[in-house]
């Protein structure tokens, strides 16, 4: 099992992994990102992953210049370097190498990285006993300041409003727009379920387009779930029968607690399970 990098190619452990300290990612976090798991010890939903890294850089201006083929044989050379059972990957790509200005043009790039370490499983209390979120005062940023939309390496946003779920005992934090409407988590999209019926906020809502989120919209008509996008306060999520997070590490992660008070039963709810076992069914087939 092992922690290594791969940057522009170049695969090393991760801690003798290099990155120059004019790269455009350090000094101005100008870089974007995607974070992956592995099933069977392959990568999942990777075209998925690499069709919105390519989004998010666009939306940045840096191109990158690897078909997703190259791309691919990298990720497996350093998958194939760390030998672990399951990995959790990150992909990293930075503008590149700058003089600390704003004189783009100057910019030698883009810095492609990517590092893989052993994935770390969520406890299995998350799926007997769900899990704690915190509805904190750090509003998600407005899009028209830094659209959450682009998976950018500025997560600022994120780790203050992490900071305060974590001092209030949680293990995610849950924002809000502008609008005063849930938006998603720091590292993962809200769903919350009332009547039999599943709701979760628009993309219009200032959020990530998650790929566990997409996946879901596609999995649940087969298993007799109906999904719709609709605006959302913070009671919908306070009084919904069952609720529940999603994101490419935690799967399907149920909510039996917003900050000190218990959503529905207090336990994890039946079309919470039914969903999560169909995407722990698929998701191996989307591993490749």
């Amino acid at each position: 099992m092992g922690f290594f990098a791969s940057v522009d190619g170049l695969i090393t452990p991760a801690h003798e992994a290099r990155v120059s300290v004019l790269d455009n990612g350090f000094t101005f976090g100008d870089a974007v990102y995607e974070t992956l798991r592995t099933y069977g010890g392959r990568p999942f939903a990777l075209a998925r992953h690499l069709r919105r890294l390519r989004a998010s850089a666009a939306r940045l201006g840096i191109a990158i210049p690897l078909a997703d083929g190259e791309l691919t044989a990298r990720l497996d050379a350093l998958l194939a370097r760390a030998e672990n059972a399951e990995s959790y990957i990150r992909f990293v790509v930075s503008r590149g190498v700058g003089d600390i200005s704003y004189h783009f043009e100057r910019v030698q790039g883009p810095t492609i990285v990517m590092v893989v370490k052993p994935y770390e499983r969520p406890p299995a209390s998350w799926r007997t006993e769900g899990v704690r979120v915190s509805l904190v005062d750090v509003r998600r940023n407005h899009p028209t300041a830094l659209d959450p939309a682009i998976k950018s390496c500025n997560l600022l946003n994120n780790i203050l409003a992490m900071r305060a779920a974590q001092t209030a005992g949680a293990i995610e934090a849950i924002l809000l727009n502008d609008r005063g409407e849930i938006a998603e988590g720091a590292g993962s999209n809200v769903f919350v379920v009332r009547g039999g019926q599943v709701l979760t906020p628009p993309l219009g809502a200032g959020i990530l387009a998650g790929i566990t989120r997409e996946v879901l919209f596609e999995l649940a008509p087969g298993v007799e779930v109906t999904i719709h996008e609709a605006p959302l306060r913070p009671h919908d999520l306070l009084d919904a029968d069952e609720a529940f997070l999603t994101s490419t590490l935690k799967e399907l992660a149920p909510i039996t607690r917003v900050d000190d008070r218990a959503i529905g039963t207090g336990q994890p709810g039946p079309v919470t399970l039914k969903l999560l076992d169909a995407f722990q069914r698929h998701a191996p087939s989307e591993a490749l």
